[in-house]
């Protein structure tokens, strides 16, 4: 075995190369050695010592694994919520940044929105039904505000040149991520720096909105560890019952490419279905934890570092525009705790730009009114499906 020329700790020399550098020709191994994470898991010196891509797959699956729990702990003890999806999405992008090959499938995706879908339907009830059917006026309003109000703001992104052609307009649409990827291409726009800003805000949203919930709350409540309750007893028909309606109907509406089916199906089924006592709804603590971490690996693997490469100068605008779309809808939640009732944090979770699934497990770990949020993230998806595409239409023809 090769042996170091160089001194090491204490004026010792010849220090042999460990094992598993034995491959890479003339590495040293000095005393001081510096590691940067840049580009692959692991650098020495600039010189590449442990590339990720070039691991079998099971091996990066357990990598990625392993550091999605890790971060997913050090979340937990600090009493964050939705510390799962956290980790595995933060994760997700450090693997996908370092050349790695996961991907998670469409399928498992679908299921996953699914069961978010029941998770939701669990805590809704009849009279919450009622109501929300009495005042869908006010939700579509102020919906249709903050819908207006990015739209107004991606336009004069697009006036002032920041970003090119009609990328502002469709990139900072709070909602429809797909669709308005697909049309920014025939308006002009830049359809790689449009999905990367609206990946960007589904990440950007997780992260500030997990944050402000965390201080508002003052972490999450004790039984909402990671790893709390999961050797509880489970009704096993009941499970089997929710499992037969979120995987079979989200796969059907995945199937059927209904915008946003996956997770709104289940929930109104299975909201409707448990009001009339014809089910309980049932997901214990693992069966969620797969749900989280599927979604988080799902968003964060998307980007990877050819993505980001592509549009590295605009960056600093995107995740600008971002944030000022995030503040804008920060100020219509402040005006709606004055005009209701409803606390800060459920007005802010409520009035977030997306994602749906993201904001979701959020308010579910937090304590919020879940149904009021629910009831505007579901009623800002329909209004940006429905009037997103013309409205973006509408602004990016009058630049």
């Amino acid at each position: 075995m090769k042996e170091s020329s160089r001194d090491g700790p204490g004026g010792a020399a010849g220090h042999a190369i460990p094992n598993f550098l034995a491959d890479y020709n003339d590495h040293r191994f000095p005393p001081r050695h510096l590691f940067t994470f840049s580009g692959n898991i692991m650098r020495h010196r600039g010189r590449r010592l442990l590339p990720l891509k070039q691991h079998p797959a099971f091996f990066q699956w357990a990598v990625l694994l392993a550091l999605s729990l890790g971060l997913a702990l050090a979340f937990d003890a600090v009493r964050m919520p939705a510390a799962l999806l956290l980790g595995a999405m933060l994760a997700a992008i450090l693997i996908a940044v370092a050349d790695a090959s996961p991907r998670v499938a469409r399928k498992p995706f679908i299921v996953a929105q699914g069961v978010i879908g029941c998770l939701v339907a669990r805590g809704i009830t009849s009279d919450i039904l009622v109501s929300l059917r009495e005042n869908w006026l006010f939700f579509v309003s102020v919906t249709m505000v903050i819908v207006f109000v990015c739209s107004a703001m991606g336009w004069m992104l697009a006036r002032q040149k920041i970003l090119p052609g009609t990328t502002a307009v469709w990139g900072c649409s709070p909602g429809g991520a797909s669709v308005m990827t697909a049309m920014a291409d025939d308006y002009g726009g830049d359809m790689r720096l449009v999905a990367v800003m609206q990946y960007m805000r589904v990440v950007l949203v997780t992260i500030l909105a997990t944050v402000v919930a965390h201080f508002w709350i003052g972490g999450a409540p004790p039984d909402h560890g990671v790893f709390s309750n999961w050797l509880t007893g489970v009704s096993w028909p009941d499970l089997a019952a929710t499992l037969s309606l979120a995987v079979p109907v989200a796969l059907l509406a995945g199937f059927l490419k209904i915008p946003g089916g996956p997770l709104l199906i289940p929930l109104i089924v299975g909201s409707t279905l448990q009001a009339r006592g014809l089910m309980t709804i049932t997901l214990p603590p693992w069966i969620l934890a797969l749900a989280y971490i599927t979604l988080g690996w799902s968003v964060g693997l998307r980007f990877t570092r050819q993505s980001l490469n592509r549009v590295k100068q605009a960056l600093p605008s995107i995740a600008a525009s971002i944030v000022c779309m995030i503040l804008m809808c920060a100020g219509v939640a402040a005006a709606l705790t004055q005009i209701t009732d409803i606390d800060p944090l459920t007005a802010y979770l409520a009035t977030s730009p997306g994602g749906l699934d993201s904001v979701a497990i959020i308010a579910a770990t937090s304590g919020v009114n879940m149904p009021f949020v629910m009831a505007f993230q579901t009623a800002r998806l329909l209004v940006v499906i429905v009037t997103g595409p013309a409205l973006a239409r509408f602004m990016a023809r009058r630049l």
